[in-house]
């Protein structure tokens, strides 16, 4: 697998080797040994989710408030999707930065993202999979979310906003500065 540092500390893009003839293609989603070895993270993921979702659809920005704040592997196994991760780390000299990245069927890329970060993407293509890992047990009691149109964190989601495709609970999250009090 390729490690590829990003411009904020506690978000890597991982890019696994695939192997693939006329049959198909195979390629190992994750492997904690080569996992710590390639990246000098230790996690132990506890549960798996999954989603499908037509485009438009963005689900985000979440988080699990301490003590139950999650690390996470997310990955899209059919379609695509413009992934991001937000700093929210109070002390951090890049709160309030993101990381985003096309994460697809086609490129096999996955997103690792540190405790500390709100998560969430846009759906770019009709029929997306998504799937991820978490090193915490979800815990509704600690889910918070932050605005998917913060305009102090002017997150580019690459469709225009009519097209955006909100749950209830995703329109009412609040923005940034509100969370950090």
């Amino acid at each position: 697998m390729n490690v590829i540092e990003t411009n904020i500390d506690g978000v890597l893009i991982i890019e696994p080797q695939v192997f693939g003839d006329e049959r198909g293609y195979f390629f190992e989603s994750f492997n904690a040994e080569r996992f710590l070895v390639q990246t000098g993270i230790e996690v132990t993921f506890v549960q798996d989710n999954e989603s499908r979702s037509k485009r438009g659809v963005l689900r985000g920005l979440h988080f699990q408030k301490e003590p139950y704040a999650q690390a996470k592997l997310v990955r899209v196994v059919r379609g695509r999707v413009l992934d991001v991760a937000v700093d929210i780390r109070p002390e951090s000299p890049t709160l309030g930065k993101y990381v985003a990245t096309e994460l697809s069927g086609e490129n096999h890329r996955q997103m690792f993202i540190s405790k500390g970060f709100a998560h969430g993407y846009v759906v770019l293509e009709d029929d997306t999979v998504f799937q991820y890992k978490c090193d915490e047990f979800y815990h509704p009691e600690a889910e918070e979310g932050i605005a998917w149109n913060d305009p102090q964190i002017g997150i580019e989601w690459g469709i225009p906003e009519s097209e955006i495709i909100l749950s209830e609970k995703d329109r009412v999250n609040s923005t940034i500065d509100k969370i950090q009090k």
